[in-house]
């Protein structure tokens, strides 16, 4: 089930462009679709200058969207169960967090044309300050760094 940006609540108020815009979507099992997640951070994208801060430059914000659709479609092929996504925005970054229900740590494949498919967390580091992966009592959850300012990209971590 995704509850409509507009029903959500911003853990902190203002339009300060220190504090954090929140919005989080929560998927039964075999619910998940990457279109809605793509679609639900391009609202809540939009949604962002409505409430004081910065918009997003549009090169980010394709990077975003890269990284959700790609986190989320990981966690439909790869965990049980359901899964969630949760966006912040401050005036520094915009963070995406994936949880799903699968113990099990992605691995990160070098890119290689001869490969199909396996490139997706590639993508993810290559576009993303950083990536973190933290397990939960339940699963675990990946959480992408996008910052908002030049120097964005981050490095990628050794092959596994």
């Amino acid at each position: 089930m995704v509850t409509p940006l507009r029903n959500q609540a911003a853990d902190e108020q203002g339009t300060d462009e220190q504090a954090a815009l929140r919005y989080s979507a929560a998927w039964t099992d075999g619910a998940a679709r990457a279109a809605d997640a793509r679609c639900a951070l391009r609202a809540f994208l939009a949604h962002a200058p409505r409430n004081g801060r910065t918009r997003v430059p549009a090169p980010l914000a394709l990077d975003a969207e890269l990284t959700v659709s790609e986190l989320v479609t990981n966690a439909i092929r790869h965990a049980p169960g359901p899964c969630g996504m949760l966006l912040q925005l401050s005036g520094e970054e915009l963070t995406i967090t994936v949880w799903d229900t699968s113990p099990e740590k992605p691995t990160v494949h070098r890119g290689d044309r001869y490969r199909i498919g396996g490139h997706g967390l590639h993508l993810v580091h290559t576009v993303s300050h950083s990536v973190v992966v933290a397990s939960q009592a339940a699963g675990k959850r990946i959480t992408a760094h996008l910052r908002l300012r030049a120097g964005n990209r981050g490095s990628l971590p050794a092959s596994r």
